[in-house]
């Protein structure tokens, strides 16, 4: 039983467990504040260079841009579980701030590529060190924050990615443009532009080392090897609300995949082959609708943040997958994504974005026990990184040979199936989340 002045103690109207504070938070929300901005910034900017650097014809721009994205999951997949298993051997803090170490060292690297093998083999290297960071930020939540407020909690998260990718949107990766402007050559502007995003997530891993909160005597104790501990999170899967939590990482991981990497690639496309742009001119310019969607998700995260506290939980989740069937699957009507049809479709896809990461990682802290909750999330992150492969994957194919909304359509088929699964069993997860987490922890 909590005693009453534990129950008691908040910060910014969250219930926080006890050692947590504000410096600890604040850090946390930083965390997800660049974390977003990082992950954002690459996929996006990616375009730039396949085509201004490496002079790569748009007719395969889309396999490519998939197969950078695909191999890269395959790190993640290859690194997740395992980060999510250390951090309950060696604490978060270390991990995370390692894992913001090795983004920025992709990060530099990254524009130095001459060929498609140097960008995959730096892929690699960013795809490890965020690997790491996603397993944190959903895990440090679940350390820091009570049960009742994780939708809240939730919901500032959301935030925090919603400013994030706003940033990277209207300021990080119109840079090259700007620095073309001022005078700098394609490869300089390439240069600068990354150095100044790698030094952000090198200052990033120094912020959490020393903000987060020291890790316990109790988080170091030795236990059963990393191999066991990841198996835990696999055999979680038999309680309904844990398995529909993994497919929803599936979806919600997945159509970030699709909008963060296929949205650029489609607007730069298109605006090189119908308007005459150049690369960093098409992507400035995209860079408007791609930050609409972004404030969708700013300002629908507190919204599902209340609303997965005040409902039951995969109710929750399967309102926010409706959303994305309606705006992934509204993009295959779409012939112009400069036009009006697609700044409206890319408000719904903003929102299914960020309503999805919010429901699906409420649950999966409400269901998992706390002391497999590092492997039962790492697992979780690992089903997000199986959808963005599949993503990835597939949705290059269907980009280069169908059409470009093939990969939002694909993915709101996927949508479609984890909704009638989520209805299918939504009185079989508790409801009463303080119940729960009670009944688990016991």
């Amino acid at each position: 039983m909590e005693s009453q002045s534990t129950a008691a103690r908040s910060i910014i109207g969250l219930a926080v467990n006890s050692g947590v504070s504000g410096l600890n938070l604040s850090t946390y929300y930083l965390a997800c504040f660049t974390s977003i901005m990082l992950a954002t910034f690459l996929p996006q900017s990616q375009a730039f260079l396949l085509a201004e650097q490496l002079r790569i014809p748009e007719s395969e721009q889309g396999v490519i841009s998939g197969d950078l994205n695909f191999w890269g999951e395959l790190a993640i997949i290859s690194t997740v579980g395992l980060f999510g298993a250390l951090s309950d051997r060696v604490g978060r803090r270390l991990v995370i701030a390692i894992g913001f170490a090795i983004m920025g060292l992709g990060l530099y690297l990254y524009p130095r590529a001459t060929e498609v093998n140097d960008l995959l083999l730096y892929r690699i290297i960013y795809s490890v060190g965020i690997s790491a960071v996603i397993c944190m930020i959903v895990t440090v939540v679940a350390d820091y924050v009570r049960d009742r407020s994780r939708g809240k909690a939730s919901g500032y998260l959301g935030v925090m990615n919603g400013l994030g990718a706003m940033v990277a949107a209207l300021v990080l990766i119109r840079l090259p443009a700007r620095f073309i402007e001022g005078g700098m050559s394609v490869v300089d502007a390439g240069l600068a532009t990354y150095g100044i995003v790698a030094a952000i997530a090198l200052l990033s891993a120094v912020a959490m080392f020393f903000g987060l909160r020291k890790d316990r005597e109790a988080e170091r104790e030795s236990g059963p090897g990393l191999l066991r501990i990841f198996g835990d999170g696999l055999s979680a899967a038999r309680d309904p609300g844990i398995a529909l939590a993994y497919g929803a990482a599936f979806v919600a991981r997945g159509n970030l995949a699709v909008a963060g990497t296929f949205l650029a690639l489609w607007l730069t496309t298109y605006g090189t082959s119908e308007l005459a742009l150049s690369a960093a001119d098409a992507l400035a310019r995209g860079a408007t609708i791609i930050a609409i969607s972004y404030t969708a998700a700013l300002f629908g995260a507190p919204l599902f943040g209340v609303m997965t506290d005040r409902m039951r939980r995969t109710t929750a989740l399967s309102v926010t997958l409706l959303i994305a069937v309606v705006g992934y699957g509204g993009t295959i009507f779409v012939s112009n994504p400069f036009g009006g049809a697609m700044i409206a479709l890319a408000v719904v896809i903003g929102l299914s974005e960020v309503g999805c990461v919010i429901t699906s990682g409420v649950l999966v802290a409400q269901q998992a026990p706390e002391k497999i909750r590092g492997s039962v999330i790492g697992v979780f992150n690992l089903s997000g990184a199986v959808g963005i492969l599949v993503a990835s994957k597939a949705g290059g194919y269907l980009f280069d040979y169908w059409r470009p909304a093939g990969p939002f359509v694909l993915f709101a088929l996927v949508a479609l199936a984890v909704l009638v699964w989520s209805l299918s069993i939504r009185f079989a997860v508790a409801s009463d989340a303080e119940e729960q987490s009670t009944t688990q922890v016991s």
